[in-house]
């Protein structure tokens, strides 16, 4: 399944608003063998910008597709001028409160797993383990030629080197770690080669228009599999990689809870939907359920 920039559908008209009451949500997780499938709405707390919520990002920005990436040079030079630049506020992000009450709720044995459609890091820097980057990590670039990976922050100090007193003032950072800057801010940005082989550079993310590789849908198919409920944090669940899992869950009996600010497009699946701040309503679920919820990940960046 190929992700797309933009996908419609219809909100259902015909269901009950959103809730409050995070009652439901507490005792699915008291029960054990939540897996949870978070979106770009938990890391908005955390300084990174959403695709559709509110002010979100889609709304003044494509993201860079597949097939504009590998179709040209200038192509490329625009968005790692871009993305070089939004590493450096990208990289220093911070897990918020969210990401640390789901780091809290796996350490006591609530979760069977987590999926993230997020790209950031930030749940494994609170301390999640296991975690199942759904569309890739921007921490981290592979070779399209001879596929050697390597670090983001090595390839960080090499666009340093190779573009001498680039520092342009851009407009926004996106969900993605893409800054937006002018065609003119982007200027003769020089991209740098493969150190192996001299190939082309990709950040290890699956693009708008590219497939999640095949093994790692199977890997969340298993967790959705030995699940007992899906616990959706900040998605609207709108390009098919994530709302697959959600109807997957809901064929297979599982109950659907979905935390969102706005409707999304599994809500007709849900049991429960609840309409609040993920920091405010994490934090709360792990106070009921007597979860303390620590710092461990969360006072320092991580490195860019």
């Amino acid at each position: 399944m190929r992700m797309r920039p933009t996908l419609s559908w219809r909100p259902s008209e015909d269901l009950p608003p959103a809730t409050t009451d995070l009652a439901p949500v507490a005792e699915a997780l008291g029960a054990g063998g939540v897996l949870v499938l978070s979106g770009a709405g938990i890391s908005t707390e955390s300084g990174i910008p959403d695709y559709r919520g509110e002010g979100g990002s889609l709304s003044r920005h494509t993201p860079m597709t597949y097939q504009d990436f590998t179709a040209g040079a200038q192509a490329r030079r625009r968005y790692w001028a871009r993305s070089h630049l939004g590493w450096r506020s990208f990289g220093q992000a911070r897990p918020n409160a969210g990401h640390r009450a789901v780091a809290a709720f796996g350490r006591h044995g609530l979760l069977s797993g987590v999926i993230t459609q997020n790209v950031d890091g930030l749940h494994q820097a609170a301390g999640s383990e296991d975690v199942v980057e759904l569309h890739g990590t921007l921490a981290r670039v592979v070779c399209l030629s001879c596929g050697t990976f390597s670090p983001r922050h090595e390839l960080a100090l090499r666009l340093e080197e190779a573009n001498p007193g680039f520092d342009p003032v851009a407009a926004g950072i996106n969900p993605d770690g893409d800054a937006d800057l002018t065609d003119d801010q982007v200027g003769g940005f020089r991209v740098v080669p493969c150190t192996v082989c001299g190939g082309t550079l990709k950040p290890d993310v699956v693009f708008f228009g590219e497939s999640v590789p095949p093994q790692r849908v199977e890997q969340c198919r298993e967790l959705v599999r030995g699940a007992t409920s899906l616990l959706v944090l900040g998605s609207s669940l709108t390009v098919m990689s994530g709302f697959r899992f959600v109807r997957q869950a809901a064929q297979a009996g599982k109950p659907v809870l979905i935390v969102n600010r706005d409707q999304t497009r599994g809500d007709q699946h849900a049991v429960t939907r609840v309409s609040l701040p993920l920091g405010t309503a994490l934090s709360t679920l792990a106070h009921q359920l007597g979860i303390p919820v620590d710092r461990v990940g969360g006072g320092e960046p991580r490195p860019a």
